[in-house]
């Protein structure tokens, strides 16, 4: 009996993502606007900064703030890049993916399946972080995952 593959997986989630970013109140209008992110907690604090904000992804969890570089607090604009990336399953990836690019950011890879069994793409926010948008395509396991794995790596060092 096939049961219907699960796109967005429930699971615990112990693990939050807390992003730095140049005009919080912005970032915050397109992540709802992009991702279909609701917004839950925003703290701003005298300056007019937002200090701290909640927001839900499919349920997920996402802090932001603003930078605050008296605290040694940066956002990827500041640093000229990050080195993170956040995977965002969601059920469909090219609308997602393209109504983000609508919305700012700028499309690094397309959208297209993966070996991995999913259907993604990788992109970055107009706040310099890297988002990879990506819909479950198929249940593979841990050892067809690396057998598929190795055979991309193998057809990549053709190149």
């Amino acid at each position: 009996m096939n049961e219907k593959l699960k796109l967005i997986p429930a699971g615990p989630r112990a693990v939050t993502p807390y992003l730095t970013v140049t005009g919080a109140a912005k970032a915050l209008e397109f992540y709802k606007s992009a991702f279909g992110a609701v917004e839950t907690v925003r703290l701003v604090g005298p300056d007019g900064r937002v200090g701290h904000a909640e927001l839900e992804i499919n349920g997920t969890p996402i802090m932001l703030s603003e930078e605050y570089p008296e605290m040694d607090v940066r956002s990827p604009t500041t640093l000229g890049g990050s080195p993170v990336g956040i995977h965002l399953l969601v059920e469909d990836s090219d609308a997602v993916f393209n109504r983000a690019v609508k919305f700012g950011a700028i499309a690094i890879n397309p959208v297209k399946d993966q070996f991995y069994g999913e259907r993604s793409g990788k992109l970055k926010d107009p706040f310099g972080h890297i988002w990879y948008i990506s819909t479950r395509t198929e249940e593979i396991s841990s050892e067809e995952m690396v057998r598929r794995a190795e055979s991309w790596m193998r057809g990549k060092s053709a190149d």
